[in-house]
């Protein structure tokens, strides 16, 4: 599947960041329901102290490996949120996408991955902000959600499961070996899951042993367990919904 341009990508988080920053202030002792044990300062703090680790990881080309910095919890969250914003803009804006930086996923050594990885960090945790604060969730933009599902599926799943099949052996183990199809209005994946496996593709498929559709957006917060309304899930869906958190923790 083809990825966004960076520009869209840059409108995307500036626009998400934006909606972000003006909720996190409403209720900051607020429990956020899609992230258990987290308020909502909680959840403005750790999106700040992501953009500076990314925003390192660009300059020194690696990422941080003592993250965060004990000096870091004096700050407070919404200033801490608004510093690391400008200082990640900074760099993302100063390079070109194809620039190397530091990152976790090997194929991803660039500016580029951290310009995609970021607006979708950026649009899930606005969402959680939302959803901690009891504001109405803003629309998510179907380019962005589709893509976003696909990120989810292809660049934290199935690329940690090949990097680090051990993790996943209990869960994988167990399955009796099932054909996923995740569709949504413009696009279809479909993922198979086995003993050691876990392979996405794009496309539909008609032999689906479980099927999982709805709206981009809605399909993006389901694929992240972020609360969402609208789809509809037919058979199970026990190791793919334990990869995806195991992948993503």
């Amino acid at each position: 599947m083809r990825r966004m341009e960076n520009s869209r990508y840059l409108d995307c988080l500036a626009a998400d960041f934006e909606r972000l920053r003006a909720v996190a202030g409403i209720d900051p002792a607020a429990p956020v329901p899609s992230c258990p044990g987290w308020a909502v300062a909680d959840l403005t703090r750790h999106v700040g102290e992501v953009y500076l680790h990314k925003t390192l990881a660009i300059r020194d080309g690696a990422e941080p490996e003592q993250w965060p910095p004990a000096e870091l919890a004096a700050e407070a969250p919404i200033a801490l949120l608004d510093r690391a914003y400008a200082a990640l803009r900074g760099e993302l804006e100063s390079r070109a996408p194809g620039d190397p930086a530091g990152s976790w996923y090997a194929p991803g050594q660039t500016v580029g991955f951290w310009i995609r990885r970021m607006a979708q960090e950026t649009v899930i945790h606005r969402v959680d902000a939302e959803l901690g604060t009891g504001q109405p969730v803003a629309p998510i933009p179907t380019d962005l959600a589709i893509d976003g599902v696909d990120e989810l599926l292809k660049v934290f799943v199935a690329y940690c499961v090949g990097e680090w099949t051990s993790d996943f052996k209990e869960i994988l183990d167990r399955s009796p070996g099932r054909t996923y199809a995740l569709r949504t209005d413009g696009a279809a994946w479909r993922v198979r899951t086995g003993p050691d496996t876990f392979v996405v593709e794009d496309g539909a498929t008609d032999h689906a042993d479980v099927t999982i559709s709805g709206p981009p957006a809605a399909l993006l917060r389901w694929v992240w367990h972020r609360l969402p309304e609208g789809v509809t899930v037919d058979g199970p869906t026990d190791e793919l919904n334990a990869c995806i958190t195991k992948a993503t923790q």
